[in-house]
């Protein structure tokens, strides 16, 4: 586990260090492992840039979102790739992205469990799928199916309209037989999307994930659920809002999907009505930044030095230095709150848009499984005073998710090539713990 940022010599990672004599000594000094699993619907995001005509030849509606067949998306590939009118082809998926950004961030195993087709041809879209995962990213479960991995193909007119054209491929096929149970009920995260149980009726996508977030619930392992897109949400905002209170510890979301779910436009007010289903929120809310919420302990809450903020909760930060903290494991319960605006005012020029929540859920996961880690390797910390559910203060993780989400948006691909520097003495991004 690459621990997130510069910590203080007595929480000095990693664990195998503390006495380098013992550990030499010991064979019993060797870390216990920690992982996270997810479930996605394994796609790569292809973007090209053609005439007119080139809508016109396969039937495809200017602007519009159109679901395609397979055969049709065959021909429309093998067309582009002839004229070598593809611009990029990155690894996609919303899970599939955090589980990458997670590994990367913090050099540790995640899991992924999906459908991949059988058969990988040298520059096909499954083999740069493979090729544009970390190796730290576990891609043994996948489950071997025939057919094409799912595709989503925005064609770019010379007027600068898009037009989406998706392939399914064999993406929803994921059988719950291809699950392991050890593996997500021993995690320190179940990461899920809400696309996974908007798959047609014959499908099995959606009952093989409601299976995996039952043992995670049975085994107190916290659900992650992302929200995916306001559509999902609006057509049936109170089967999310339930679905939330019976399985998920972590929503994520931005500020669009907060008004869908809650019906309130303030990014704080939607928070704040979340967790009345749940026990921890991170919000993305643009160019106004992101937002995190959680409970803390009465007896455990940290008063923050910085500026109290002004909002529709009148001074919501007061308590962000507090860590947060499932509301089942309070003793007295309180809602804490913190806000970050965007890293360096955001970056000059945005080249991708997509991927930035999900790098920020990555850092936030990497929080979590830090703080597992942690428990596992030295349970008598004072850290571990309580059972909270990150290793860092609600402020600190915020920090660190601005931080990962700027890298996305100043790169292409949703997808980091690297970690984040370790240090940058000339900018307040010094993760220390609070």
């Amino acid at each position: 586990m690459k621990f997130p940022g510069q910590r203080k010599s007595k929480h000095f990672f990693p664990v195998e260090s503390r006495d380098p004599l013992l550990s030499e000594i010991s064979p019993l000094n060797k870390p216990i492992a920690s992982h996270i699993c997810g479930i996605d619907q394994v796609l790569v995001d292809i973007e090209a840039h053609v005439p007119e005509s080139f809508l016109e030849k396969y039937a495809l509606s200017k602007g519009h979102s159109m679901l395609i067949e397979p055969e049709k998306a065959a021909a429309i590939y093998a067309e582009l790739t002839a004229h070598n009118l593809i611009v990029s082809e990155f690894a996609g998926g919303t899970i599939g992205n955090t589980l990458h950004n997670y590994s990367v961030l913090s050099d540790d195993r995640s899991v992924l469990f999906g459908v991949m087709n059988e058969t990988i041809r040298v520059g096909s879209s499954s083999y740069r799928y493979l090729c544009n995962t970390s190796s730290k990213v576990d891609l043994n479960y996948l489950q071997p199916a025939p057919g094409s991995i799912g595709q989503c193909i925005t064609l770019i007119a010379p007027d600068g309209e898009r037009s989406f054209a998706i392939n399914k491929g064999v993406m929803d096929l994921l059988d719950v037989s291809h699950l392991d149970k050890t593996l997500i009920q021993t995690g320190s995260a179940l990461v899920i999307s809400a696309y996974l149980v908007r798959c047609e009726e014959h499908e099995p996508m959606k009952d093989t994930t409601m299976q995996a977030v039952a043992w995670a619930k049975e085994a107190g392992v916290p659900v992650v659920l992302t929200m995916g897109t306001k559509f999902i949400v609006e057509d049936r905002k109170e089967w999310w809002q339930q679905f939330i209170r019976d399985y998920v510890t972590v929503v994520a979301m931005n500020e669009d999907e907060a008004l869908a779910l809650t019906g309130h436009g303030d990014p704080l007010l939607a928070c704040e009505q979340v967790l009345e289903w749940t026990d921890m929120v991170l919000c993305t809310a643009g160019p106004v930044g992101l937002y995190l919420a959680s409970f803390a302990d009465e007896e455990q809450k940290r008063e923050t030095s910085r500026q109290l903020l002004p909002g529709a909760l009148p001074e919501f930060n007061r308590f962000e230095f507090s860590r947060p903290m499932r509301r089942n494991d309070c003793a007295e319960p309180i809602k804490v709150y913190t806000h970050i605006s965007p890293y360096m005012g955001g970056p000059d020029r945005i080249k991708n848009t997509n991927g930035a929540g999900d790098g920020a859920l990555a850092a936030l996961l990497h929080d979590m499984a830090a703080n597992d880690y942690h428990r596992l390797n030295v349970p008598g910390s004072s850290k571990h005073a309580a059972r909270f559910l990150a290793y860092s203060s609600l402020s600190q993780v915020s920090k660190y998710a601005n931080r990962v989400s700027y890298e996305v948006l100043v790169q292409h691909s949703p997808r980091l090539s690297r970690g984040l520097p370790e240090r940058e003495d000339s900018l307040e991004e010094v993760y220390w713990d609070q």
